[in-house]
């Protein structure tokens, strides 16, 4: 039997490959190297590969999924790249209280690609 794998990582979609690395750097995350056509992102324990590839309907559709421990802390850096004006077509909407008992915020990347951030409720 084969070991357990130790990461999945997904592709995910860049209309504008550079605009779209400068907003994932905007949010922390860090570039593994320079690589122009597929390039590594990470921060913390969780990454993903973004790709210097794009098809609009796959784009407006594909979606990610991230748990984090500080919805808010995130919040507070989504709202400040969206609101800097620099990253076009980013938009956010600010964290609730789903009915399945989780608190999300969804963000769309440069290119349409949809986020779900993910925290426990608060407990205070």
């Amino acid at each position: 039997m084969a070991t357990d794998p130790t990461s999945i990582l997904t592709f995910v979609p860049a209309k504008d490959f550079d605009l779209s690395c400068r907003f994932y750097e905007a949010l922390g995350f860090e570039a593994a190297d320079t690589n122009t056509e597929v390039r590594y992102y990470g921060r913390g324990g969780s990454g993903f590969l973004l790709q210097n590839f794009y098809v609009k309907d796959w784009a407006n559709n594909f979606m990610m999924a991230m748990h984090v421990t500080d919805l808010d802390d995130w919040w507070a850096e989504v709202q400040a790249a969206v609101e800097s004006g620099v990253f076009p077509g980013v938009r956010a909407k600010p964290p609730e209280l789903e009915d399945r008992g989780m608190r999300v915020m969804h963000v769309w990347d440069p290119s349409g690609v949809l986020w779900h951030f993910t925290a426990e409720p608060d407990t205070a």
